[in-house]
């Protein structure tokens, strides 16, 4: 790892604060970098217009008792690495080549929009529970690396 590593890990955490999900241990933070320049970024929160877990003032998962790393789609939130992707897409922000540097390990839906998007490198600090998402890196060539300081 480089400063710059440690540069971009700390503008995730800063990100992930402003996540609207109501499970703190669950406030993600992404950033998309390029040629050492930040080209989007990301965190976990409802679609615009839709009322968050925090203002709902519970957490649907958490109510349904859903584990962590399963049915994805049950949740009212957007991931972060999706919003940056999405950001870049609505804002015609080329990220291909480009490192996503991200507060958690992507889950497998993440994992196949970031391969997708032609990102080369991902970065997180905590793990997820989802092994398959590290296999589809592997197959499709993104390199992934856990950050340690």
């Amino acid at each position: 790892m480089n400063k710059w590593d440690k540069r971009f890990m700390e503008a995730t955490q800063l990100i992930g604060t402003w996540s609207s999900c109501f499970q703190e241990n669950r406030h993600v933070g992404a950033v998309i970098v390029k040629d050492n320049r930040i080209l989007t970024t990301g965190y976990n929160g409802a679609p615009s217009g839709v009322k968050s877990c925090e203002e709902r003032k519970e957490c649907l998962r958490r109510k349904l008792n859903i584990p962590s790393g399963t049915h994805h789609e049950i949740c009212y939130a957007v991931h972060a690495e999706q919003n940056a992707i999405i950001q870049a897409a609505r804002y015609g922000i080329n990220v291909s080549g480009g490192t996503l540097y991200c507060t958690h390990q992507p889950c497998v839906i993440c994992a196949k929009m970031i391969i997708n998007a032609g990102i080369a490198r991902v970065v997180y600090r905590e793990g997820y529970p989802d092994e398959f998402s590290l296999r589809l890196f592997e197959e499709a060539g993104v390199k992934v690396e856990k950050y340690t300081e």
